[in-house]
This record gives structure tokens, sequence and C-alpha cells, in this order.
């Protein structure tokens, strides 16, 4: 059964993760990962494991979002949401990956000029 609202870690750039709860609905998660209150963010949705994804904003990188942290070889901006996972919807983190996952985002990364750019791939195939 999808639940109403969630409890995810947010993720802020330069910041520690905290809890917080968000509804559980587009326009909600949409308003998440929005850069103002004019227009709603396009929803990214990263599975990091069978139970864990990242919410984040889709466009984060190429609207110029700040930096936030590396995600292997990739660099996730603005804020983002670590959530759970259910079988059809995002869900409540568990209270251990809570604590799995403010370890992991702890610290907030450094980055310098041009690497956000390298991170952007894009390519033109010819047929």
């Amino acid at each position: 059964m999808k639940e109403k609202e969630i409890k995810v870690l947010m993720v802020e750039p330069g910041k520690a993760p905290k809890v917080t709860t968000i509804k559980n609905e587009l326009e909600s998660l949409q308003d998440a990962v929005s850069i103002g209150a004019d227009e709603r963010g396009l929803i990214e949705i990263i599975t990091i494991s069978e139970d864990v994804c990242i919410l984040c904003n889709e466009e984060g990188k190429l609207i110029g979002l700040e930096p936030n942290r590396r995600l292997g070889c990739d660099i996730l901006c603005g804020v983002f949401y670590v959530t759970g996972s259910g079988e059809e919807d995002l869900a409540s983190l568990s209270e251990e990956n809570i604590e799995a996952y403010k370890k992991i985002f702890e610290k907030p990364d450094t980055f310098s000029p041009g690497d956000v750019e390298r991170t952007i791939n894009s390519g033109f195939f010819v047929f």
C-alpha cells in the first residue's frame, strides 16, 4: 500500500543530511526538487539498492544547480533525497538505512571548477 507521507533523508549542498517527511505524490515530489515556486522540478529516481533510491532534479547539472555530493563517477546537483523503495512507489527509509546513509553523505564534497561539466554526457549519433 502506498504511503501518503514518507520519511526520507534530505541532503542539501554543503550541509549534513537531515531526516524529514515529504508527501508521496507527484506534485510534492516535483516541488521537493524544484528551484523556485514558479515551476516544478523534473524528478529523477536513481536506484541505489533493492530498498533505497535517490530522488533528485533530473536537470540539476544542466540548469546550474549547486554541486552537492559525488555518487560513484557522477555528481548530484541541488537538493536530493534518499528514500526507501517500495514495490511500485517510493517508501519511507528504515531506521537502519537512515543511519547508514547519514554516514555516507555526512561530509559535504568539495568541487573544482569544471568537475560538474566533465560529468555531463552528450554525444551525437549518426545512422
